[in-house]
């Protein structure tokens, strides 16, 4: 009898036992935290990357070929139009310069002989043994032969020395054709430079600009630049200075792309607003935000609270409806900034959304393992 009531006292135990285990392994070890809907603003953003650089950019070259004798500036200084950036020796075609030293002695010799012939006319003429007409016709040819001389000469101190009349200030002077900032001199001294010409661009002395007025050059792909339109606002920001936004004008957008690395993108400009609180360089990498979307003080819900259903892949959320109970129930999203969506419909303000990504442990022999 004893041992009939051991056996079922230990039958009883064990159902027991066995009803508290399934009981406890059964109950979520997470207690999910809820959250409700925020009234915010929404943007969407093209991000465009590029640079900033000046508005013009001006290339000064020579007007004759030569040799660099002195630079008198340096890069960063400020210069203003018409001040001596560098000088150039010039170095004359040796065949040049022989062509141009025989027409001098060949007009000297012309000119000798003229003088001679008009002395000799001027005394017939004022004997009265030749007519005015055949004295001035005499007198015209004299003249002549007097400006031919000088052109000649001149011809030959521009290939000597660059400009007639030895001063040089047209062409071996070069002076800066317009008020900036000296951006670069690709040269030094004793490089030689050439003028520019029908086959050639000539040599930069120097490039010059006006770093206060600044734009950004920047690409957009091309799934992005259906949504930009011209004066449409931009905020740029430089890599160089931290915290600090310009704001811009779009002014430009590129007709035709360019393809890179399998994409094709578009090249777009925009006006920048500078202040005086930084010098900005030119040549700074930026980054343009564009606003082409925006909802002003909308209710809106966390993108991680979002869930989708695998079939129709609409999204719903889950709505607690009790003690640690939820409901499923589908929503309607707007506009979306891949942090915040907008709420059109399905759920209100009141409401607790549960966040359903919590880590939630695998049951296993009786043992809790958590997963990561």
């Amino acid at each position: 009898m004893k041992k009939k009531i051991g056996i079922a006292l230990l039958f009883f135990g064990i159902v027991y036992a066995s009803a508290f285990f399934i009981k406890s392994n059964s109950k979520a070890l997470v207690d999910y935290e809820t959250s409700n809907l925020t009234v915010t603003t929404i943007e969407n953003k093209i991000v465009a990357t590029g640079k900033v650089i000046p508005e013009d950019e001006v290339e000064i070259k020579p007007q004759i070929t030569g040799i660099i004798e002195k630079i008198l500036v340096k890069e960063g200084e400020q210069v203003k139009a018409g001040d001596l950036l560098a000088t150039i020796k010039v170095v004359p075609n040796e065949q040049s310069l022989n062509n141009a030293q025989g027409r001098v002695k060949n007009s000297e010799y012309i000119l000798t002989n003229m003088q001679s012939e008009f002395d000799r006319n001027k005394t017939l003429f004022s004997k009265g043994i030749i007519s005015e007409q055949e004295y001035s016709n005499i007198e015209l040819k004299y003249n002549q032969s007097v400006q031919d001389l000088e052109n000649a000469k001149s011809d030959l101190q521009i290939i000597k020395l660059g400009s007639a009349g030895g001063s040089s200030i047209a062409n071996t002077n070069i002076r800066a054709t317009v008020t900036g900032t000296v951006l670069e001199i690709p040269v030094k001294k004793g490089d030689q430079v050439i003028q520019a010409n029908t086959f050639n661009a000539g040599t930069t002395i120097a490039t010059i600009a006006d770093l206060n007025i600044m734009i950004f050059e920047g690409k957009v792909d091309e799934a992005e630049v259906g949504k930009l339109a011209q004066d449409m606002p931009l905020v740029v920001t430089l890599a160089a200075i931290e915290d600090k936004e310009y704001a811009a004008k779009l002014k430009f957008i590129a007709p035709k792309g360019i393809e890179e690395a399998g994409a094709v993108q578009f090249k777009i400009e925009g006006e920048v607003y500078l202040d005086d609180e930084y010098f900005v360089r030119a040549g700074y990498s930026a980054n343009a935000s564009i606003i082409t979307e925006k909802r002003d003080s909308v209710l809106a819900i966390s993108e991680a609270l979002l869930q989708y259903d695998l079939k129709t892949k609409e999204a719903y959320i889950e709505v607690e409806v009790g003690e640690q109970e939820f409901e499923k129930r589908e929503i309607t999203l707007g506009l979306s900034d891949g942090v915040n969506a907008e709420i059109l419909s399905g759920v209100t303000k009141e409401d607790k959304i549960k966040i359903w990504n919590e880590t939630e442990p695998e049951k296993k022999s009786g043992v809790s393992i958590e997963l990561h």
